[in-house]
């Protein structure tokens, strides 16, 4: 089937109006955190639990979690928008005037709604969270 510029369109007008879960997924190298906002976040099942998150394969995070095994999870609201076009960009500083502190040895964003921590990498291709750390900001 050969996609045309009208189909791509419509297809973009349509996936544009789901509304998706937005996040940013960190990891620690060394003592400098990493991290990149994603919308392709989900829960994958619920025993045991876990969710599933998708990187570019080119991605730098995505190599340094493949090396590490581990990484965290900081859900972000629908007003933090903000926020998550800071960890959309691309570059170093991500994290400069970010509150965040290391928690579990992974960046904890402060003002993350929630947060899943000691998630792991299940296979090359997917991270999975089983964790014994979460939490939830209440009123967010």
């Amino acid at each position: 089937m050969t996609t045309t510029p009208d189909l791509r369109t419509a297809f973009t007008e349509v996936m544009a109006a789901v509304p998706t879960p937005v996040s940013v997924v960190t990891a620690m190298d060394g003592d400098r955190p990493h991290g990149t906002t994603v919308s392709a976040f989900a829960s994958l099942s619920l025993n045991p639990p876990m969710v599933l998150v998708s990187l570019d394969q080119n991605s730098a995070l995505l190599q340094l979690i493949r090396a590490r095994g581990r990484f965290g999870v900081n859900v972000l609201s629908g007003a933090q928008s903000t926020l998550a076009r800071t960890f959309a960009g691309k570059g170093d500083a991500k994290f400069a005037g970010v509150s965040w502190h290391e928690q579990d040895g992974l960046p904890h964003i402060a003002e993350a709604t929630a947060w899943l921590s000691e998630c792991h990498v299940a296979d090359r291709r997917m991270c999975t969270w089983r964790s014994r750390q979460r939490r939830r900001t209440a009123g967010r």
